[in-house]
């Protein structure tokens, strides 16, 4: 490895844990007496009782219930009465009847490139991007969501932070850098570096791992490659033009077929999948015909692209995107223009998702914007507007688990995710009031989320006395 790419591994590493452990320092809430990450053993035990349960599959509550969870699994679920020992390490949670649900899941979350702008991911400094990061995750887990797939971006030092417990934050399961293009979404390359030489140094944006190029099959699966061998759970390519990427035409095929099924067999080689980033018609079948299992937003589709995703059971990962998203770029922009031209699109996405019953999961995909990400659970009720407020919450965790499956085994927490049934890991919200009946309770966490726990621990408990 060159001398100036060992130096930027090194120093990137070493600022990366200064930032989580400033990071690690900051309150959750200031009604919180728990530390960021609280401390648990096998034998700790919660026990919830007198709640009504949203089980993340079916559209109705339970009867009153009572949840009894040990270290980070639900044991049991009963309507009777559960006994447990009053010991220090046990925590009795009196419901009142309000509502248990799964934790929620954000399909198409990018953890690094949420609060930077893009001036400021291409030219600060990394630990400062890191600090960011870290409190952007200890804020996305206290808005309710439990776990994230991230669709790009250098996640795997803070998603250890997180697992380790040096942070809170959400379950991440990582896609690492998003593999592009020379000219692709995600090349924030200025005219001014081309040429690209093979072997030269790497731009901005892949040392630090937010996107790599690749202009060949071979270069796809070292990228590939590059990327399992960091963690990831899957792998994330950009099959077509792109938003926010300046050199990057919404209408554009970027991958080649050959290129897209040199990434599909390098993945399956390690037992897990692809996901491509694609809007339009030409993008999702190209993808589709190279062994693709997912496609992310779909917003410029046809009817015929959508029946075939129904004949071949593909995955569908899509979103409401707000006309304010589009703030995150200049007036007069390209990159504004281009998002309004998909954001045309989302309501034929929906109904066509309905109309082919496509297995369709559902995310945010923030980016570059601080202030649009305080209203993440706001971006999941948007879905009534197709949806039952029934059929949105259970899209938004027991579906959106089904999709984290593919990953196999590089699955990074093997377990039930998005559910509440005995034996599953144990991410739990309790909501103040029944968000069947009144979905808009997800928008404000601050209030309405009485209790947020992940893997058994209690991050937040607003009826501690």
């Amino acid at each position: 490895m060159p001398a100036h790419r060992a130096f930027m591994r090194t120093a990137t590493s070493r600022l990366l844990m200064l930032a989580i452990l400033v990071s690690a320092r900051q309150p959750i809430q200031a009604q919180q007496a728990q530390p960021a990450t609280p401390t648990l053993t096998d034998t700790a035990v919660t026990l919830f009782q007198n709640v009504r349960v949203f089980d993340g599959r079916s559209g109705t509550l339970s009867a009153p219930s009572n949840v009894l969870v040990r270290g980070n699994r639900i044991e049991r679920i009963s309507t009777a009465p559960i006994a447990s020992d009053r010991s220090s390490t046990t925590v009795v949670i009196d419901g009142g009847g309000r509502t248990l649900m799964p934790g929620l899941i954000d399909m198409h979350w990018h953890t690094m490139l949420v609060r930077p702008t893009v001036a400021a991911l291409l030219t600060d400094d990394v630990g400062h991007l890191n600090l960011m990061a870290g409190a952007e995750a200890t804020a996305t887990l206290m808005r309710g969501f439990t776990t994230v797939r991230d669709m790009g971006g250098p996640a795997f030092g803070l998603k250890q932070a997180i697992d380790e417990g040096t942070i809170a934050g959400p379950r991440i399961y990582p896609s690492g850098a998003m593999i592009t293009v020379t000219s692709g979404h995600g090349d924030f390359r200025q005219p001014f570096e081309l040429p690209r030489t093979i072997g030269a140094p790497l731009s901005r944006g892949e040392q630090l791992g937010a996107a790599m190029i690749a202009d060949s099959p071979d270069e796809v699966r070292v990228r590939v490659r590059e990327q399992l061998m960091q963690g990831a759970s899957q792998i994330k390519l950009t099959a077509g033009g792109g938003v926010a990427s300046p050199h990057s035409p919404l209408d554009a095929s970027t991958f080649t077929e050959p290129e897209l099924r040199a990434a599909v067999e390098a993945a399956a080689n390690w037992g897990t999948y692809v996901t491509v980033h694609a809007y339009t018609s030409v993008s999702i079948q190209r993808a589709i015909a190279a062994g693709v299992k997912c496609i992310e937003h779909g917003h410029l589709m046809d009817e015929a692209t959508a029946r075939l995703m129904a004949e071949k059971g593909i995955w569908l990962s899509t979103q409401a995107f707000p006309d304010e998203l589009a703030d995150a770029f200049p007036p007069g922009s390209s990159e504004r223009a281009k998002a309004m031209e998909v954001f045309a699109g989302t309501d034929r996405t929906f109904k066509l998702a309905k109309k082919y019953k496509l297995k369709t999961a559902w995310g945010t995909d923030v980016l570059f914007s601080a202030k649009l990400a305080q209203r993440q659970g706001a971006l999941l009720t948007k879905l009534v507007q197709w949806y039952t407020p029934a059929e949105t919450l259970v899209m938004a965790t027991g579906n959106n688990a089904q999709l984290l499956l593919l990953s196999g085994k590089r699955n990074p927490y093997p377990g039930k995710l998005g559910v509440v049934e005995e034996g599953a890991l144990a991410d739990l919200l309790l909501v103040d009031g029944n968000p069947i009946a009144n979905i808009k309770l997800i928008e404000d966490p601050d209030r309405n989320l009485l209790v947020i726990m992940k893997d058994g621990r209690i991050y937040k408990n607003a009826l501690r006395k």
